[in-house]
């Protein structure tokens, strides 16, 4: 009767492990997948950002440089560059 009592502990224990570590792989699983959808929101906010800024700037008909490592490259809209007849 005592052997059946502890196995049934033992395997009490086991499931409550084996729940708990379900529990907490997925909890930890659904933090990461908030935190990419976090990311990702944050970056097309700055490249839709960028994008409107350069518009902007190019609109003005003024060059407008592009830094990019130590490389410069200076845009201008080709609206900007056509003269009237």
């Amino acid at each position: 009767m005592k052997k059946k009592q502890h196995t049934t502990i033992i395997l009490a224990i086991l499931l409550a492990l084996a729940l708990s570590f379900i529990f907490l792989n997925n909890y930890q699983k659904s933090q990461q997948e908030k935190q990419l959808d976090i990311f990702e929101q944050g970056a097309q906010y700055g490249y839709t950002q960028t994008v409107t800024q350069l518009f902007q700037q190019a609109i003005t008909c003024e060059p407008v440089p592009i830094y990019v490592q130590n490389q410069t490259l200076n845009l201008i809209a080709v609206e900007c560059l056509q003269t009237e007849e």
